[in-house]
């Protein structure tokens, strides 16, 4: 039997949780996992190599490079140099100011394997092999991307003002209520490498992960929308647990209906919620069925009370959706 050909969209933690929670999956399912990512990161080390030396910002496929690694020894101690930090010189040191200093050692290897290879992709295959990852991580373009929201209330001096805030790390946190999202340049050529993932899959799985900066890029990316839209593929929403600073106010229901908004010919199949984080589910079930969908709720989220995904969890709610038809 051929594998369960998986595509999971989105960067940074939600992605990361995602994929682990298919790693879980792995004993059960015959997984072929691929991780699309997005490439608007300004922020941090990633935003300070992309103005510096230019190229995708490296942080998010990081992490998911991270959580696709292998179990052996040698890999995990890879992976743990991976999301090693740098650390400030101590003051008082006498030293300059430490250009190394809050750079992860992963960011700084793969845009050196990218300016030694050429190619953002190949970079990321060898990076893969490194770490002995169970899958493959692709970015959502070849291009790095701007991030852009008109959002009213960005000043708390003037709530009803309407202003355009630029940047994801920007709009990520921003206190006011994001009205539209645009990606800069408008129109990125995708990744081919993705797009033929997203064509030949068996599942598209959305979510969870910050909604504007994370998960919504993709279907902004018309090559990529394209895909996702003709792919024979079933199609998968994972909601968060609680709204984060660039959602606030925003319901769960108003999650699903962005999708809508932003790629109108979606139609998904399973959304998977938290059973305790959804609450009254009814509404929720009718923004799924609007897309085509069935909601499946189930205890996702981790035992110590913080909204965080728990990925064995999520993992075992997983595997018999994945496997519905296998």
């Amino acid at each position: 039997m051929t594998p369960t050909r998986v595509v999971a969209f989105g960067g940074g933690h939600g992605l990361s949780a995602s994929l682990r929670a298919l790693r879980h999956c792995v004993p059960g399912l015959d997984l072929d996992i691929t991780a699309v990512v997005t490439v608007g990161d300004d922020g941090g080390s990633s935003g300070r190599l992309r103005a510096e030396r230019g190229g995708l910002p490296p942080g998010d496929l990081r992490q998911a490079l991270v959580a696709l690694a292998g179990d052996h020894p040698a890999t995990r101690r890879s992976a743990a140099l991976f999301q090693h930090r740098f650390a400030a010189a101590a003051e008082g040191s006498g030293r300059a100011a430490d250009p190394l200093a809050g750079h992860a050692v992963g960011n700084l290897l793969l845009h050196g394997l990218t300016e030694l290879l050429g190619d953002p992709v190949v970079a990321l295959d060898h990076a893969g092999a490194m770490l002995g990852a169970v899958g493959r991580v692709l970015p959502m373009s070849r291009q790095p991307v701007g991030i852009e929201a008109r959002v009213r209330g960005a000043d708390p001096d003037r709530p009803d003002e309407v202003r355009t805030v630029r940047g994801q790390h920007q709009v990520a946190v921003t206190s006011g209520t994001v009205e539209s999202l645009r990606l800069t340049p408008a129109t990125p050529a995708a990744c081919a490498e993705a797009v033929t993932a997203v064509r030949a899959a068996d599942w598209l799985i959305f979510g969870p992960g910050s909604w504007y900066t994370s998960v919504l890029p993709h279907l902004l990316v018309p090559g990529l929308a394209d895909a996702i839209v003709s792919s024979p593929a079933r199609r998968l929403v994972t909601l968060n647990l609680v709204a984060e600073k660039e959602t606030l106010g925003l319901s769960l229901p108003d999650h699903l209906d962005t999708l809508r908004r932003y790629l109108p010919e979606l139609k998904v199949d399973m959304v998977l919620a938290d059973s305790k984080a959804v609450g009254d589910p009814a509404a929720v079930e009718r923004a799924a069925e609007s897309l085509g969908a069935r909601l499946v709720l189930a205890p996702v989220a981790v035992t110590d009370g913080t909204p965080r995904h728990d990925p064995a969890a999520l993992g075992a709610a997983l595997v018999p959706v994945l496997g519905a038809d296998r």
